[in-house]
């Protein structure tokens, strides 16, 4: 990680209401150079003592960025909404690395392998988080099934029908 973090402060963990919320900090002045075109920012870093690795911060609509904080970090730091977390962040332009799990999986197929290595960062991302955050071996078996259709059909993660890939 480079020496100087492009964030280093406190912040406050806020819930976003709905049917499926988020708990997250908002993050202000993150210095353009380091945002990719499609409003992302691939950080590195820490929330509290926690190692964070190959995250996005998410584009809001003010203009700010979304470093949402999932349940195993939050159950990992025993704090909840409305809690101050240090965060301490770098750019990170590090290769995705692919679980071995996955990546044997992906080489089953020749077409589903070829289109995931194809996609970009971002993409890789989402579908290893949600393959890697399934909490039973049957669901992770699932979603290991679902990649490879997925891949197979030359589909990204946001272009799945709307019952899609939350299962």
């Amino acid at each position: 990680m480079p020496k100087k973090p492009i964030i280093n402060a406190t912040f406050t963990i806020q819930r976003k209401q709905g049917p499926a919320p988020w708990h997250f900090v908002e993050l202000r002045d993150i210095p353009q150079q380091f945002v990719a075109a499609n409003g992302l920012v691939r950080i590195s870093g820490w929330i509290d003592e926690v190692e964070i690795r190959q995250f996005n911060l998410l584009p809001m609509k003010n203009g700010n960025k979304m470093l949402v904080i999932k349940a195993a970090i939050r159950k990992s730091i025993g704090k909840k909404a409305g809690d101050q977390v240090l965060v301490k962040l770098y750019p990170d332009d590090t290769p995705v690395e692919i679980p071995e799990e996955i990546l044997d999986s992906l080489l089953q197929s020749p077409r589903a392998y070829d289109h995931f290595m194809q996609l970009t960062d971002s993409n890789k991302k989402y579908y290893i988080d949600w393959v890697q955050d399934a909490k039973q071996v049957d669901t992770k078996v699932n979603r290991l099934l679902k990649l490879i259709q997925q891949m197979e059909q030359k589909r990204k993660f946001w272009d799945w029908p709307s019952e899609r890939h939350w299962a």
